[in-house]
């Protein structure tokens, strides 16, 4: 998709404007005459300005251009402050109709062109919508101030939430209206005019900040590559590694040669297989030193500025730290529960871990080895151990998960559990043409909702995996809205002699991804703002870390793990080796994410404005928590997009959190069968089908019937005596 460039663009729209408000000579009224004609053409072939002509109402990939963005967005805002406008000088008493109501079904344009952008800008980004982040995003960050800051409207939101107890709501309505109310007081509506204007310009810069960070970050993972000329470098890796690498150079310009970068498909196994010790600490260095060069895309001073305009935020609102603030709308409540859970939790992982470094450095003894383990050994070694000890490596299971199988699996589980069914389409309007397209059809036969799948990795889209929403669903102000839900993920490609095959790990991936678009294409709400995963953010793991359970059943395996060449079905001496290594170098693993959810609290629970050091922060946080020196955390601060580009601020800890849920949840399954159909219904009906239309904690118990334990987590790790 090619587009203008932006700022002939911006220009044009600046000088229409500009001449509109002033008397014109004749050249100018031609110039400006030609520039309004343009923008009337531009708007109407703009496909956020009328239905999409689509199947479903798919977004219109097809005809929509990156010059359709800005003024879909400036109409948007637009039409939302006629909207609030209305609702602010409306002469009749505030009821939860004319106002709460009414601000809920307001900002349709500005939710419909949001949607594809800001799903484009992760997925499939480019300069122009680079370019078009950073001038939207102060935008609507003022935008949303017009709102919570505007105090004629927070007077009648306020006079509704002073009288719910003679309103008779209902759970949603109710849950509504106190969230609504609690947006504008922690949106500022209680400060001074002084302090609100304080407050939009800190959102402002924020929101700058953690544009620039998060593509500093997209620069820096794409820019490092590792050419390798000597075919004896190569020892140890698989052939379909070395292929995989091939076809990298070859697209690159390097015909002869193998090429391996730091996006996950390509770094994770050489790091596990390559035997050159030198070459996997070059690519393991290149890795956790993204955007920390000192250099234009170094991030240290950028992240540090962005902690600390969030602690003078926090302060200004009245809180003692960001994560104070942003924990009070979270289950766990404050960021003194979240320490208590990992202080908890640390010992147990780093004793482990200490136990699996002590295993690793026996053997690299035994090999004859004359250093130390390094972190750049870890996953080498620890393969090495898991071959000796179960006879068992990731190459082993690959064969038989190959994406189109997994998503068999995922798809039967999904079947037997809910009853939906899925028909994949491929006429249908795509941003990519790696995007696999579904329609997905309830139990009763009704058709529920759209699947999107973006499986492959690439250089347009961001690293990670992750679900979301191109439309939310609803039903609304007279709008039955059904959804349309995207995966995005980064697998490796299929290359020109087998299928895009799938570690362990990221099969598991993909069910827990899958997860997520449950809680979305599931979800059964009245309002858009309570759809789907519109739940708190230690909340929204919870229903895809369930969903990881089944893959590892051994009924579940026997139904789609089929070896992509001869199609057998995996073995049940396999199934039984997977099960044995399922606690293995759990300790690694659970510090390594706990190393990052303590430097994210951390930073968040800052209590000045001060600019710190970055690297000096980060060393002193990792000494704190006693992290083993062969272990880095998972995202280091300079290329943590979770907590600095991204919504996960003070609140990494929450796919912990979740997993606590989810691990006590499936106790319920494999209490009464994994596939138990009363105990599926409970979970869509007070899990999934609810989104945020309730606290969610009330919904768990509704569902389990007892509040989570901690227990079955530590099990399921291998951290508590069996």
């Amino acid at each position: 998709m090619k587009g203008i460039p932006l700022k002939p663009l911006v220009a044009a729209i600046t000088i229409s404007l500009t001449l509109a408000a002033c008397s014109t000579t004749p050249q100018q009224a031609t110039n400006t005459e030609q520039t309004q004609q343009n923008q009337l053409e531009v708007s109407a072939n703009n496909p956020f300005f009328k239905p999409y002509n689509t199947f479903f109402g798919i977004p219109d990939f097809d005809n929509i251009k990156p010059e359709h963005y800005l003024p879909a967005f400036e109409a948007g805002v637009k039409q939302q402050q006629q909207e609030i406008a209305a609702i602010s000088n409306n002469a009749k008493p505030a009821t939860f109709a004319n106002t709460i109501e009414a601000m809920e079904f307001s900002g349709d344009l500005l939710n419909k062109v949001s949607r594809v952008f800001y799903n484009l800008t992760g997925a499939h980004t480019n300069k122009d919508l680079q370019d078009i982040a950073k001038i939207v995003s102060p935008m609507l960050s003022s935008a949303r101030d017009d709102i919570y800051l505007n105090d004629k409207l927070f007077q009648r939101v306020k006079s509704v939430y002073e009288q719910q107890e003679s309103l008779n709501l209902t759970v949603s309505e109710a849950k509504l209206l106190n969230d609504t109310y609690k947006s504008f007081t922690r949106g500022g509506a209680n400060l001074s005019p002084q302090d609100k204007q304080k407050l939009r310009d800190l959102n402002e810069q924020i929101g700058k900040l953690s544009i620039e960070y998060g593509d500093n970050v997209l620069k820096e993972n794409n820019a490092f590559k590792l050419i390798i000329d000597n075919q004896d470098d190569l020892s140890g890796l698989p052939q379909g590694v070395i292929n995989t690498a091939a076809q990298k150079a070859t697209k690159l310009g390097h015909d002869g040669k193998w090429v391996f970068t730091i996006h996950r498909p390509s770094i994770t196994p050489f790091l596990t297989y390559a035997d050159n010790r030198d070459l996997r600490e070059k690519i393991y260095k290149a890795y956790v030193n993204q955007a920390n060069h000192n250099d234009a895309n170094d991030n240290k001073a950028i992240l540090a500025t962005i902690a600390a305009l969030r602690s003078e935020r926090a302060t200004l609102m009245g809180y003692n730290t960001h994560a104070d603030f942003v924990l009070e709308n979270r289950t766990a409540k404050n960021p003194q529960n979240v320490y208590t859970l990992l202080d908890r939790i640390w010992p147990a992982a780093i004793n482990k871990a200490k136990t699996e470094v002590a295993n690793m450095q026996s053997l690299i003894d035994a090999e004859g080895g004359d250093f130390t383990l390094q972190a750049w050994d870890w996953w080498y070694y620890s393969d090495k151990i898991r071959v000796a000890k179960y006879d068992f490596n990731e190459q082993q299971t690959k064969p038989y998960f190959s994406l189109e199988s997994t998503l068999d699996g995922v798809f039967y589980t999904a079947n037997r559990l809910f009853g939906i069914t899925v028909k994949e389409r491929t006429d249908l309007p795509k941003y990519h043409p790696d995007v696999r397209t579904w329609e997905v059809y309830d139990k009763d036969g009704s058709l529920m909702g759209i699947f999107l799948g973006d499986f492959y990795v690439r250089e347009t889209k961001r690293g990670g995996a992750w679900m979301n929403a191109y439309r939310q669903q609803y039903n609304m102000n007279g709008v039955d809205s059904k959804p349309i839900i995207v995966n995005v993920l980064n697998f490796p490609r299929p290359t020109a002699s087998r299928p895009s095959l799938l570690t362990f790990d990221e099969a598991s991936t993909l069910f827990h991804e899958f997860g997520h678009a449950l809680h979305g294409l599931l979800s059964d709400v009245k309002y858009r703002s309570q759809s789907g995963t519109s739940v708190p953010r230690d909340y929204v793991e919870f229903p895809s870390q369930v969903m990881e359970n089944w893959m590892t059943q051994p009924q579940v395996l026997a139904q789609f793990a089929k070896h992509y060449e001869t199609g057998e079905i995996i073995p049940q001496k396999l199934v039984d080796k997977i099960q044995a290594a399922s606690q293995f170098n759990q300790g690694f693993i659970t510090v390594e994410y706990m190393a990052a959810t303590y430097l994210d609290l951390d930073w968040h629970t800052l209590k000045n404005n001060t600019v710190h050091d970055a690297a000096k922060f980060e060393a002193e946080s990792v000494a704190k928590m006693g992290l083993l020196p062969e272990i880095a955390p998972r995202y280091r601060s300079t290329y943590f997009s979770h907590i600095f580009a991204g919504g996960y601020s003070a609140g990494y800890y929450s796919y912990l959190w979740s997993e606590i849920l989810g691990a006590d949840a499936f106790e319920a399954f494999k209490e009464n069968g994994i596939f138990d159909p009363e105990t599926a219904q409970k979970f869509r009906d007070n899990i999934l089908s609810k989104g945020g239309s309730a606290d969610p904690m009330m919904l768990y118990k509704q569902f389990r019937g007892k509040e989570a334990g901690i227990e079955p987590l530590l099990r399921a790790r291998g951290f508590l005596a069996q």
